[in-house]
């Protein structure tokens, strides 16, 4: 299939959805939080986070470091979350001899960019929240100075994660924005799923590391992606 091809259909896919978005009846939060608790990674970083704050809680210890650790991490997400979207969400599949690099989450990801309106693609896959949970008991435990000062780590990183995950999913579902800020992330989201992929990389956020890292253009001149439902597909069609 040539790029031209490819162009077509992408457009053709981009206004369908577009006219679907527009027939589609908004959901309350109620309905929204419903369909949410449905899915494993909620009660999984929801475990995490309580069984974090009680273990902090039951240790004590507390010190100014207990006020810095969440301010630093709050502060510094967003350019996490752009890091991560950029390097291993939209990662490349890479062949390293006879082996194919190529990481679950990372899969995902395009399958979510393919159908965006899946629900459970929605989602951080489950066993990569496994992963992520043993690795950060492992910095909490043994990276901090203190073991007070990683069970707080341990309790902010969730309560971020459950963040993340409900704005995420929020944005894809039926709900629709009511107030300036959603309305934002709302719109970013959306672009990058079907305008251009290449662009507006932050979820919880809007106007920030995007705007410092150069990745939140004036939509108006940006053009539609061919790609933005296929990652990667012209790179593929170039071999």
């Amino acid at each position: 299939m040539s790029a031209d091809e490819i162009d077509i259909r992408a457009r053709r896919q981009v206004a369908a959805e577009e006219r679907r978005m527009r027939s589609r009846h908004s959901m309350s939060l109620r309905d929204a939080s419903a369909e949410f608790i449905r899915h494993p990674s909620p009660w999984i970083m929801a475990a995490f986070l309580a069984t974090a704050l009680v273990a902090r809680m039951w240790l004590g210890g507390w010190g100014l470091a207990d006020l810095l650790v969440p301010v630093v991490m709050v502060a510094s997400f967003p350019l996490v979350e752009w890091l991560i979207h950029v390097f291993v969400l939209h990662w490349r599949p890479k062949r390293l001899g006879p082996v194919t690099i190529d990481p679950l989450v990372a899969r995902k990801h395009r399958e979510h960019h393919r159908d965006p309106r899946d629900i459970p693609l929605i989602f951080i896959p489950w066993q990569v929240l496994i992963a992520v949970v043993i690795a950060a008991v492992i910095v909490g435990l043994f990276v901090f100075a203190s073991v007070e000062r990683g069970l707080t780590f341990l309790v902010v990183l969730p309560a971020i994660g459950l963040v993340y995950e409900w704005t995420h999913y929020l944005i894809h579902s039926d709900y629709r924005p009511r107030h300036a800020f959603y309305r934002r992330l709302w719109r970013n989201h959306r672009f990058h799923h079907y305008r251009n992929e290449h662009y507006w990389f932050a979820v919880t956020t809007a106007g920030t590391v995007d705007r410092l890292l150069r990745t939140d253009p004036d939509p108006d001149t940006v053009e539609k992606s061919p790609t933005a439902k296929d990652l990667h597909a012209l790179s593929r069609t170039s071999h």
